[in-house]
């Protein structure tokens, strides 16, 4: 039964707090700790997480501002979860930030935390709705209404977040898989089949991989297609329940081809990247950027960027595929943006977001797109091309500047080809040569792209690298992955990461701004007293009832 925990605003006279010395009582409440308590911890809305409790009376549900909070804080400090309950048991300020007041109380186990995750997992598979996106969402609304932050100027960036598996060879990956068949057969199956399988579990896939010559390595692929064969007819019917038969058959059909009988092997070329690359991640996918390999997400933010904000918060997470282009994340995510921040009308982003799509997009909802690089090579010639009415545009060459016409399907500019042969740039105009003009046709589509790119020098010198600094948020998720390794794998758990470590990201921010200005800190905290006191009223009024 979902029950919301209301305890924790009034505190008890002898509870924790209280009970503390006076100048302990000070140095608490000036501590990071009571901050997060405050910024974060009271401000969780638990409703949220109603559907995931029965709705008949039963046991009452373990605090989900606790859980919720403590999974943030274990992203922040990058803990293990036997630090984070090390910690929860045995440090008074973390207990402060759960909002416990009892010195011997613990806000819940390790298995509570564990299944807690388990239903928001399911959750998303049944609803498709990230519970702890929802809660980065309400704390970040509240946090920039009450900061007073500007959202019209923003930027984005992305990068990839590897998943905490093997790097598993085509073929290693297909001896893995026989391996782990094995290992769920029954006893009796396991003796019936041994001839099978035999030469393959006595050794793990890398030790028999290493005991194979380079001129074996065809005639192994030959005979792992026949032994999948032999598995599909054999045992998929009597175990098609377990997963790892589900992982086997997306195997066998990615890497073998099935005709007449015949098993082969399919040639390099048909390989894809959201092949599985690792049965422990069946999400990840592979991805070689600029000779960087990795296997597993690719995470994408979004934080305001305005001149005058005293300090910037992050907007907007997003979790996707590694093979998911950025222009087509940024697709996904734009409307999404918007509703939450729907005063963006500037949006700093580099050469990799660039599409017709967003152009199109963000022209209609009108946002300046303002990308940093150009992806591809630089014209030799460059054309500048200006919106004069719906179907009317005006061309700028080097030289000349002329009025655009339509034809069936284009837009088409005539340049005197007298002035152009008097132009240093003629050998390279990328204008058709005529007999008396030069002809250069270009689309809609080609207006936008160069708008977008011609768009950074129609704004202050002083915005032009306000991109630049997105790279230090994304320095702050990466530093807690080792090796640019998640300590994780799958796409929800990435999400966790994802979404805590932006809560937390901002909460420091946050934090540090408060520290440096006392004066903001004290009007900040009356807000959030207002706050306690509506909840107060709302409780008194329910008990009423």
């Amino acid at each position: 039964m979902f029950k919301q925990n209301t305890a924790h605003l009034q505190s008890k006279m002898f509870g924790l707090l209280n009970s503390l010395p006076d100048a302990m009582q000070k140095h608490a409440k000036e501590s990071e700790e009571y901050c997060f308590y405050q910024i974060i911890f009271c401000n969780i809305n638990e409703k949220l997480f109603a559907p995931l409790f029965s709705d008949i009376k039963s046991r009452p549900n373990a605090s989900i501002n606790a859980l919720v909070s403590a999974i943030i804080l274990l992203n922040r400090n990058q803990w293990t979860y036997k630090k984070l309950f090390r910690e929860i048991e045995f440090n008074i300020l973390t207990k402060i930030a759960l909002g416990v007041d009892e010195l011997e109380s613990m806000p819940f186990c390790e298995a509570t935390l564990f299944n807690f995750q388990n239903r928001l997992s399911d959750h998303f598979i049944k609803t498709g709705e990230n519970l702890l996106e929802c809660v980065f969402d309400g704390l970040t609304e509240k946090q920039i209404k009450k900061l007073k932050l500007k959202t019209n100027i923003q930027r984005t960036d992305s990068f990839l977040a590897a998943s905490n598996i093997r790097n598993y060879s085509r073929l290693q990956l297909l001896i893995e898989m026989i391996i782990r068949i094995y290992r769920v057969l029954s006893e009796e199956d396991k003796t019936r089949f041994t001839e099978q399988f035999e030469k393959y579990v006595k050794k793990s896939s890398g030790q028999y991989l290493y005991g194979l010559s380079s001129s074996d390595i065809p005639h192994e692929f030959e005979k792992i297609g026949q032994l999948y064969q032999w598995i599909e007819k054999n045992l998929l019917p009597l175990y098609a329940p377990l997963d790892i038969f589900k992982t086997f058959m997306r195997v066998y059909m990615e890497h073998y081809s099935v005709a007449t009988g015949n098993v082969e092997l399919k040639p390099t070329e048909q390989m894809t990247s959201d092949m599985i690359q690792s049965p422990d991640d069946l999400d990840a996918t592979y991805r070689d950027k600029n000779g960087k390999v990795s296997k597993g997400q690719v995470i994408n933010v979004v934080e305001t960027a305005h001149t005058e904000n005293p300090l910037n918060l992050i907007t907007d997470v997003a979790v996707n595929a590694n093979n998911m282009d950025d222009s087509v994340i940024l697709q996904t995510r734009l409307d999404k943006l918007i509703e939450k921040t729907p005063d963006l009308n500037e949006l700093h982003f580099d050469g990799g977001y660039g599409s017709f799509e967003n152009d199109e997009k963000m022209e209609s909802n009108g946002i300046a797109s303002i990308q940093t690089a150009v992806r591809g090579m630089e014209p030799a010639v460059q054309i500048k091309i200006d919106k004069l009415s719906n179907d009317q545009y005006k061309v700028t060459c080097p030289l000349q500047s002329v009025k655009s016409k339509i034809t069936r399907k284009r837009h088409k500019a005539m340049f005197d080809n007298s002035v152009c042969q008097t132009c240093c740039h003629n050998q390279n105009c990328p204008a058709s040569l005529g007999k008396t003009h030069r002809v250069y046709y270009f689309t809609h589509k080609d207006f936008l792209q160069k708008k977008r790119r011609q768009a950074i020098m129609n704004i202050p010198i002083e915005r032009r690298k306000l991109r630049s600094n997105v790279e230090a948020t994304v320095q702050e998720f990466s530093c807690r992955m080792h090796n640019k390794k998640l300590k994780v794998r799958g796409y929800f758990k990435t999400c966790i990461f994802a979404f805590t470590t932006a809560s937390a990201i901002n909460f420091g921010r946050i934090f540090r701004y408060l520290s440096n200005n006392p004066d903001k800190f004290r009007s900040f905290f009356v807000f959030v007293r207002n706050i306690f006191k509506e909840q107060l009223t709302m409780l008194d009024y329910v008990l009423e009832i």
